[in-house]
């Protein structure tokens, strides 16, 4: 478990993490998303204990990463593929940091074939590609067995084929009861991999709820009814609290009622119902909902008003 208690850090005027209040729990996979500029980096290394914290604590298994004895076996973490000695074959790279944790050579054979780095284990880290490099970063981060995996943008360079198989990576993980933390900006992938998603911008928390809660928040998420009595049906959906946002002859599409509640609504007037299912909003709408405000450069790269 990592638990986080008023998180701050401030650069100068700048306050990069602003008071960050939040316990990331096993047993599922918490996707962190938020802007480019909103936090997500600097928190995670203020959980690896790498940047110092202006105020407030970050604690892994009840205690400061800079007080664990062997942190590889409590804590793995890929935040750069790139952070290792560029001589030093993969399978050195591996046995330096096994032995810095009293972790025995035997589990660096098996990470490196579980990351399937077997065929190129012999090679310096320097001259792999991006994508054998996060293989690389994610079988150090394997190799105490820890308890906590933290990854930083884990599918940067994979092909399609690694993506699925991080993917499946990530949630055997979280299967076995391990608290799994997932910085990414790729909303397609986390819609398929989180389970809970913490969302901040402008170093503020903006959500800390399950996938599925987040999604159903949008705006964009709707029930959709079909029946012959459209009209009708619209205007007591309405009365009940809910904002029609089209009816057409035989449709009626509605916000700010769930659809078990339409569906008792069409029943207890004797409305015949042809259809009824809930319209999703995407998790990019539903993202770009909650961060429409803390956006820190807009697409044409300038700050927003």
């Amino acid at each position: 478990m990592i638990s986080l208690d008023g998180l701050t850090k401030r650069y100068g005027a700048k306050v990069a993490v602003d008071s960050l209040t939040l316990t990331i729990r096993p047993g599922a996979v918490t996707g962190f998303l938020g802007p480019n500029g909103a936090g997500k980096s600097t928190t995670m290394r203020m959980i690896l204990g790498l940047d110092r914290p202006t105020a407030g604590t970050a604690l892994v298994q009840g205690r400061r990463y800079a007080d664990l004895e062997h942190p590889l076996r409590t804590v793995g973490a890929l935040l750069d593929a790139r952070a290792v000695h560029p001589g030093r074959s993969v399978r050195a790279h591996l046995w330096a940091q096994a032995g810095s944790n009293k972790i025995p050579k035997r589990r660096v054979a098996e990470v490196i074939v579980l990351v399937g780095l077997d065929s190129v284990a012999g090679k310096r880290a320097g001259t792999l590609s991006l994508g054998m490099s996060q293989r690389l970063g994610i079988a150090t981060a394997l190799l105490g067995d820890p308890e906590i995996l933290m990854f930083d943008e884990p599918v940067n360079g994979l092909d399609p084929d690694g993506v699925r198989w991080i993917r499946r990576l990530t949630r055997d993980l979280a299967a076995e009861g391990r608290t799994v933390f997932v910085s990414s900006h790729l909303m397609s992938e986390m819609q398929l991999t989180a389970d809970h998603l913490v969302v901040i911008g402008q170093g503020r928390l903006l959500a800390d709820a399950p996938l599925a809660e987040v999604i159903a928040a949008s705006a964009l998420t709707a029930v959709v009814a079909r029946s012959p009595h459209a009209a009708d049906l619209a205007g007591r959906l309405t009365a009940a609290g809910g904002t029609v946002e089209r009816s057409g002859e035989h449709q009626v599409v509605v916000t700010g009622l769930p659809m078990d509640r339409v569906g008792d609504v069409a029943h207890d007037a004797g409305i015949r119902l042809h259809e009824l299912r809930t319209r999703e909003a995407s998790l990019e709408q539903a993202y770009q909902e909650l961060t429409e405000g803390s956006v820190e450069f807009g697409a044409d790269g300038r700050v927003p008003a």
